[in-house]
C-alpha cells in the first residue's frame, strides 16, 4: 500500500504546484514586462523607513497614497523615467501620538512640505532583474542626490482590476539631517533605510 500511495501523493504534490503556478498572474521575468507608460497604483504602493532608536531597536513607519508616473523602455533601461509623489501627512507608526509629532514643524511639517518626491536621472542595469536608480529626492523642502536600488517583482494582467501591472522592490538609504530633519540625531539615528514597496498599473493605449 506504502509504495503505491507514495507516488500516487508526488504526482498529487506535481499538479498542484503546477495549478498554483498556472494561476499567478505575474510573470518574474523581466523580459516578458510590457514597456510603455504606467501610473502608481497608490493602494499597494508603500514608502517604510526605519530608523534606529536609541540604539535599542529599530522602528519603521510607513507612507501611503503615492502618486506618480513611470515611462517603462525594459530594452533600454536607461531611457526609463519614474516620478512618484508621496503625501508627508500619510506618514504612520504604531504610536498614534508620534504621528502627529512627525507631521509636526518639529519633525516633517506636513503643513509647510506637504510632499516629498523623487526624480529619476539616471537608470543602470546591474542585473538581469536589478537596477540603481539616481535621482533627486525632496524632502522637507530639501533637494538632494540620492541612488535607489531597484529589484524586478512581475508582471501582468492583474484579475482583479483587469489592468496591466508590474511591481518593483526599491531600497536605500538617507540622512535625514541632510534634509533638515534633525530631531534627536543621534539618539534616532540620522541614518533612515528606505523600502518601497511599489505597483504600477499601465495606462490604457
Amino acid at each position: 500500500m506504502t509504495k503505491i500511495m507514495m507516488p500516487l501523493a508526488f504526482a498529487a504534490s506535481l499538479l498542484l504546484g503546477a495549478a498554483a503556478q498556472a494561476q499567478s498572474p505575474a510573470n518574474p521575468n523581466p523580459a516578458a514586462v510590457q514597456g510603455g507608460a504606467y501610473v502608481v497604483e497608490g493602494n499597494h504602493t508603500q514608502v517604510m523607513f526605519t530608523v534606529s532608536h536609541l540604539g535599542f531597536s529599530n522602528f519603521s513607519g510607513v507612507f501611503s497614497k503615492a502618486t506618480g508616473e513611470l515611462k517603462l523602455d525594459p530594452k533600454t533601461l536607461a531611457a526609463t523615467e519614474l516620478n512618484v509623489s508621496v503625501p508627508v501627512e500619510t506618514v504612520t507608526t504604531t504610536n498614534t501620538t508620534l504621528n502627529d509629532e512627525l507631521r509636526s514643524g518639529d519633525w516633517l511639517d506636513a503643513t509647510k512640505y506637504p510632499a516629498m518626491t523623487f526624480h529619476s536621472t539616471k537608470i543602470t542595469q546591474t542585473g538581469p532583474s536589478t537596477a540603481n536608480v539616481a535621482g533627486e529626492l525632496t524632502l522637507h523642502g530639501v533637494t538632494r542626490p540620492v541612488v535607489l536600488k531597484a529589484r524586478f517583482i512581475g508582471a501582468g494582467m492583474n484579475p482583479l482590476d483587469k489592468s496591466y501591472t508590474a511591481g518593483f522592490e526599491v531600497s536605500g538609504e538617507i540622512k535625514r539631517a541632510e534634509f533638515g530633519v534633525t530631531k534627536y540625531v543621534p539618539l534616532v539615528s540620522d541614518e533612515v533605510h528606505l523600502t518601497i514597496n511599489a505597483a504600477f498599473h499601465k495606462k490604457a493605449s
